[in-house]
């Protein structure tokens, strides 16, 4: 089994060393699976136990004082499932498997994604808070009221309609805003890819970025399979992952496919991203255009 595995694009971290050792974790826990789907969700849960990364615990808090965690699984015969804004859960990833596996659907959201996953028998009610986001959090000023309240401090904080300014734009924005995370599985047959978010700090409540967006967020076909990380509204409106794993169609490598996305996301959107990518001849690439990225692999 190749795993490849990414905390997040963005700025520099504050502790490397201890990041890369979970991330170490995660490959080598997805490394150990028996089935590409298997894979990929074992290794984002370890990520999403880590209050290093902006997954699960530690995630990102929203403008209404709530932590809603969102994720997307996707394997290259096309099977996919995405769960979104959902508060009170750890493994957001496991709830979008349940959504490809017993659901008709391919992307559920809020209370109902919850009490979904619940059913088929994934852990909710999970207080996902830590003690650096509870001081973060306690050093805001804080919105109230209703959500048009709520889009003034977004004017304040990400520039004129909500939109990024270009100094945003062009330095990444928070670091702490980027630390999705995410794995790509390969077994010599198959592949799989999955994404998991705690989202944006002081996004509006209910926002929904790249992340559970099949093509955006993460993306698995015959050719190979992709997960990015980065500015979510920008991957969104791009298809970074659809349009690396679009490169492996047409004959790139994995680096290559990785290398030709970020430059094309850049031209296109002026933001910061990353992308981790596995081919069919079992070659692993992955590209940014943040301060950094940190990935590990296994075989």
């Amino acid at each position: 089994m190749q795993v490849i595995v990414h905390g997040g694009a963005g700025g520099e971290p504050d502790e490397p060393t201890p990041r890369q050792a979970v991330l170490d974790e995660a490959a080598s826990v997805g490394g150990d699976q028996e089935t590409v789907v298997d894979a990929v969700e074992a290794a984002v849960h370890v990520l999403e136990s880590s209050p290093r990364f902006n997954a699960g615990v530690g995630g990102a808090v929203q403008s209404d004082g709530e932590i809603r965690t969102d994720a997307g699984i996707m394997t290259s015969d096309r099977e996919a499932g995405a769960a979104c804004s959902m508060p009170g859960v750890e493994h957001a990833v496991s709830a979008a498997r349940v959504v490809m596996e017993e659901t008709p659907h391919v992307l559920v959201s809020g209370e109902h994604a919850v009490s979904l996953a619940a059913d088929f028998g994934v852990e909710t009610d999970i207080d996902l808070w830590t003690k650096k986001s509870r001081e973060r959090w306690a050093g805001h000023d804080t919105p109230e009221g209703s959500p048009s309240q709520h889009l003034d401090l977004l004017r304040e904080k990400f520039g004129g309609n909500a939109a990024r300014s270009a100094a945003e734009k062009s330095s990444g924005g928070d670091p702490r805003d980027h630390d999705t995370v995410g794995a790509v599985a390969y077994d010599g047959e198959e592949f799989a890819a999955a994404t998991s978010t705690g989202g944006r700090w002081l996004a509006l409540a209910g926002r929904v970025g790249d992340v559970p967006q099949i093509g955006s967020g993460f993306y698995a076909a015959p050719a190979g399979a992709a997960s990015s990380t980065g500015a979510g509204e920008d991957i969104a409106k791009s298809t970074l992952t659809r349009r690396a794993v679009r490169h492996l169609e047409s004959g790139f490598d994995a680096q290559e496919a990785a290398d030709r996305a970020i430059e094309e996301f850049a031209e296109l959107t002026g933001s910061s991203a990353g992308v981790i990518v596995l081919d069919r001849d079992g070659n692993a690439g992955s590209a940014f255009n943040s301060d950094a990225m940190q990935t590990a692999a296994t075989r």
